[in-house]
């Protein structure tokens, strides 16, 4: 399938029934033949989506074509980076490891993809959206915080070179690591002064109640990442929270989330302070190595902070 620019325009231009927008980029279904799923893939500006190919047991080969139809696209692939410019289609089933797609200035991709899982993963996408839409209805600076987290947590774990066979969870464990906030009163969320104990306590509690809600989620898939959630809180010298787990008790997923979660809170103005500076926040996470935070989490995360030119988005 070739698609023209007035095309690309025309399928965002109707396809609000059709698009979904998760993190970086926009989903839109186009349609389908008898063995194919057509989707417009759009990644935002100076952002990036991560890919996996995807295999199913009893399907012998599963299509999934990604095909640059306005734009450029840069791709990473382990240590190689090289550029896709429209008309480039990249095979994905050639690249068993994680890929990452850049988009400097924006990019349409037209998406081919085995009929039965572009489907399945189409209406798996609506209820994640419907999920990150009820976080954003409560606390809109929750809902960017997550998807921040999401970003820089699969970038640490590409660093600290990590079987892409997990990379799912940990993606959606760090975009849904505070999803228990939404059990939280907001007086308490958005309170300025200092919390009271019993306050305290029901803050605390969002890691519980998220591995709850994610443990009875209605994607399966999804319940493998409570864990992430419950976890994300607990310090490598065993004075976090809920479970004082320590050193390699706490998986390293959520050992990733602790660092990137805690450096974005730093970074980013809170009801309660302003925002430290980039160097501020990266002395604090320093501080912490080996006390607070996994330290070979902080050493790929400070690495991950020097190739990006210490620039946070």
């Amino acid at each position: 399938m070739a698609l023209s620019r007035k095309q690309i325009i025309d399928i965002k231009e109707k396809a609000s029934l059709n698009r979904l927008v998760i993190g970086n980029s926009n989903a839109t279904y186009i349609g389908k033949s008898d063995e194919l799923s057509y989707g417009l893939l759009s990644v935002r500006p100076e952002r990036s989506v991560w890919v996996r190919h995807t295999s199913v047991e009893g399907i012998e080969e599963v299509v999934e074509k990604y095909t640059v139809v306005l734009g450029e696209l840069e791709v990473e692939y382990e240590d190689t980076k090289f550029m896709l410019q429209e008309g480039d289609t990249l095979d994905a089933s050639k690249y068993p490891e994680l890929l990452t797609f850049y988009s400097q200035a924006g990019t349409d991709i037209l998406l081919e993809m085995t009929v039965s899982i572009y489907e399945s993963e189409f209406r798996d996408a609506e209820i994640v959206q419907r999920d990150a839409a009820a976080i954003e209805k409560v606390d809109g600076y929750t809902f960017q915080h997550c998807a921040r987290i999401k970003d820089y947590s699969i970038e640490v774990w590409k660093k600290l070179d990590q079987p892409v066979e997990r990379s799912r969870r940990l993606i959606w464990g760090a975009y849904f690591h505070d999803i228990g906030k939404l059990a939280v009163p907001l007086e308490i969320l958005n309170k300025k002064d200092k919390l009271t104990p019993i306050e305290w306590e029901l803050m605390k509690a969002h890691t519980t109640k998220g591995a709850e809600m994610i443990r009875n989620h209605e994607l399966t898939w999804l319940r493998d990442s409570a864990f992430i959630v419950e976890e994300h809180h607990e310090r490598y010298d065993g004075k976090g929270y809920p479970f004082g787990l320590k050193g390699e008790a706490i998986s390293l997923e959520a050992a990733i989330v602790s660092v990137v979660d805690s450096f974005d809170a730093m970074t980013t103005d809170r009801v309660y302070r302003k925002a430290l500076s980039i160097n501020g926040a990266i002395q604090e996470i320093v501080n912490g190595r080996g006390t607070q935070f996994h330290p070979d989490v902080v050493d790929a995360f400070l690495n991950l902070l020097h190739d990006q030119q210490f620039k946070w988005r």
